[in-house]
């Protein structure tokens, strides 16, 4: 072929011995190109290929089919997307480096190094899989692996795109491999690459992929939907999505709409995932079909939307304009969910041809061309958006484990979008509540946060969130993140935030309360602690600064006396130091030792925010909550308090007393299904009264043992979520 014409081909020898087995498939690929970009370089194109099949031309596939097979089939995938030339090419090409005696450095000098880098990035990926052979049971690995592939699609995000075609077609064609492999690939598939492609917006992609996975996971499960799904053709005949499909058409045509309508019955995954997210049966599920208008302009999908809506009933809260609030990848369309004449719940996404593009490809229409030119799609996002957020993380220096969850986080949800007072839009994944918002808006915005205003009602920060409210939220310049609020939050930046305050404070809390400790040390010895002092310690004990030094005492890691014998070996003490006196910084176990006291009052428990203040008499510290009235009394001293927190693990073994204060319906069984619910929790009812009766209501004191503040959290969400529960609140004793 003239195209070939100077392409230096890999194992000429033999390539040249054989017949080309694959004529007519690079025929068909060069005349698909053609079709959507007629000014694409067919030249390149067809040396690609030939390199290719030259390199592959030895090598098989675990079915005994040419390996080449492969690598076209990833080009056809690209192809339908409508993708630009280098990344046809590299398609063709992403296996030649791995899998033969191909460099970079040919390619490089073959076809340029765009194309080279392309392929580079995929090596790289493949390399990370090969490293990490039993992905989803060495967790270190997985999340180490998983950041280098965000690195490497920061460089080029076409890079995911033809690994994910890449996966695709591994993925239709798994029947050869063995039972482990099989697995494993598709674990794989479904806990990453699939999530992946949603969150980049390519729809189609991540449906086909977590259906194959199906198979393999689950196949009985997949095997019942699809049993249903006949028997329900049986019953209803084929002609039921048709039908509709007419039903919509017959509305548009009666307003004057131009439009592609079209039906198809849902996958099979998808309605597994709605079954065991909502808990019902398929006999429950009436939006088995999916349907899809494609208008011209954005005021026909207003207007097809009114028609629709004034022809049939409209099914209450699953309307969604993702018009006026696109999702983070690009998607927009209408949503809309209404109710035929026969009973039907008819299912119906309107969008303009743009937005279908974006809806069925994500971020590859940002590279798609259409009519010969590569366009702007408008509803296009950038692909680095994205990756903006989750390399920030990266940057943050998180351990692997962490970043991993920070990404999945962020990779697998359904979002809901909320207001701010001033009409800001702030997308949040489904189940995100009040403290969510916060971090959205800012990171200073979320650790100050005591609360929020929704639709102007006062909510608490674990309150979760729903479509279309406006949230006011409330700060206060005395809160600060505690180990709690993990719990409370749901995205990877809010998660995130709250871990890098808690370590940020916790080194404050050490570095001070390591610097009180030293001065008294040095006071009771009869010196005073200098500079001079501080600084032969610190070179003495090979630390960086004093604040380290300071945080080394907080952290139990040094002594005092052993900082005072490194800040002048020959220095004696005026009256004698003990040797065994610990910093008393984290209370580790569940037993009240000399060092420190819980105050009566407030009954602190394990990771809720503390205070400690000295008790002049022993030295030691006693413990208060940060909203103790006992430290009203006390604020004048405040500069002497230490910023105390608890050890890791403080609720290993002790249950802690708290008093809650419920006023429930005075209705029969509202009490006993109170005190089930919280027994149901694990925790110990110690003590129960009614502390007020009325005829509408009663007040109730109940006093509980348990286990730390996140147990709380879960308790007082359980209670304030009760039906017949109008009000609980924690109160001290004294109360």
């Amino acid at each position: 072929m003239p195209g070939a014409a100077g392409l230096n081909l890999p194992h000429s020898g033999a390539a040249n011995a054989a017949p080309r087995v694959f004529t007519r498939e690079l025929e068909d690929l060069l005349i698909k190109t053609a079709r959507y970009n007629p000014h694409r370089d067919g030249t390149v194109l067809e040396r690609a290929f030939l390199f290719g099949e030259a390199s592959h031309a030895p090598q098989k596939r675990a079915n005994g089919e040419p390996y080449f097979i492969h690598p076209i089939a990833v080009a056809n995938l690209l192809a339908d997307l409508r993708l630009d030339d280098a990344t046809i090419a590299t398609a063709l090409l992403h296996d030649v480096v791995e899998d033969t005696d191909v460099t970079l450095a040919m390619l490089s000098q073959q076809f340029g190094p765009e194309i080279a880098d392309l392929v580079a990035g995929v090596t790289k990926l493949s390399e990370i899989e090969r490293r990490d052979q039993v992905l989803n049971t060495r967790e270190q690995a997985q999340a180490e692996n998983f950041r280098k592939l965000i690195l490497a699609v920061a460089q080029d995000a076409r890079v995911l795109l033809v690994k994910l075609a890449d996966r695709l077609h591994n993925m239709r064609t798994l029947g050869n491999l063995s039972d482990e492999r099989r697995e494993r690939i598709a674990r794989e598939t479904m806990e990453v690459y699939a999530p992946l492609a949603g969150r980049m917006g390519m729809q189609a992609m991540r449906e086909e992929l977590e259906d194959l996975a199906m198979r393999t996971l689950v196949p009985g499960a997949r095997t019942s939907v699809l049993r249903r799904f006949a028997r329900l053709r049986k019953e209803h005949g084929e002609i039921v999505v048709s039908n509709i499909v007419d039903e919509i058409r017959s509305v548009l045509d009666e307003v004057n709409i131009t439009a592609e309508v079209d039906g198809r019955q849902k996958r099979p995954y998808s309605i597994w995932r709605k079954m065991e997210r909502e808990k019902v049966g398929f006999e429950n599920l009436s939006d088995l079909a999916g349907f899809r208008v494609v208008t011209d302009t954005i005021s026909d999908c207003y207007a097809a939307l009114g028609a629709i809506h004034q022809r049939w009933k409209v099914v209450p809260g699953r309307f969604k304009d993702y018009i006026s609030n696109p999702k983070g990848n690009g998607y927009s369309s209408l949503h809309t969910t209404v109710i035929n004449k026969s009973g039907w719940r008819i299912e119906v996404q309107i969008r303009t041809q743009e937005m279908q593009e974006v809806a069925e490809g994500g971020v590859a229409a940002h590279w798609s061309y259409r009519d010969g030119v590569r366009t702007a799609n408008p509803y296009a996002v950038g692909p680095t958006l994205w990756l903006k957020d989750v390399l920030q993380k990266l940057e943050q220096g998180a351990p692997p484990t962490e970043f991993l969850e920070h990404v999945k986080l962020e990779m697998y949800h359904d979002q809901v979008f909320c207001f701010t007072p001033r009409g800001d839009v702030k997308p949040l994944p489904r189940g995100a509540t009040v403290l969510d918002f916060a971090y959205a808006v800012h990171t200073e915005v979320g650790n100050h946060c005591v609360g929020a205003r929704i639709d102007g009602h006062k909510a608490p920060l674990w309150k979760p969130l729903r479509n279309g409210q406006t949230v006011q939220l409330l700060r206060s310049d005395g809160q600060h993140p505690s180990e709690s609020w993990e719990d409370m939050v749901v995205t990877g930046r809010a998660k995130s935030s709250i871990r890098r305050a808690l370590k940020e404070r916790e080194r404050g809390e050490f570095s001070r309360f390591g610097e009180q400790l030293l001065r008294r040390t040095f006071t009771k010895a009869g010196y005073e602690l200098r500079q001079e002092d501080l600084v032969r310690a610190v070179a003495a004990l090979d630390l960086d600064h004093p604040g380290a030094l300071f945080v080394a005492v907080g952290e139990s890691q040094l002594t005092p006396q052993a900082v005072f014998e490194a800040a002048d070996p020959a220095r004696e003490a005026s009256v004698e130091i003990s040797r065994s006196e610990e910093p008393v910084v984290m209370v580790r176990g569940a037993e009240r030792s000399p060092a420190h006291s819980f105050c009566p009052n407030c009954n602190p428990i394990p990771f809720e925010r503390i205070v400690g203040v000295i008790d002049q008499r022993d030295g030691g510290a006693i413990l208060h909550r940060i909203d103790c009235p006992e430290l009203i009394k006390d604020e004048d001293n405040a500069d002497t308090w230490l910023d105390m927190f608890w050890g890791e693990h403080a609720d290993s073994h002790a249950e802690y007393p708290v008093t809650l204060s419920i006023i429930l319906a005075n209705e029969p069984g509202a009490l006993g299904s109170v005190c089930t619910g919280v027994g149901a929790l694990d925790a110990n009812i110690v003590n129960l009264s009614i502390v007020e009766r009325k005829s509408s209501y009663w007040r109730v004191r109940l006093d509980l043992e348990v286990r730390d503040a996140r147990h709380l959290h879960k308790i007082l969400k359980t209670l304030d979520n009760h039906p017949r529960v109008d009000q609980v609140d924690r109160i001290n004793n004294e109360s």
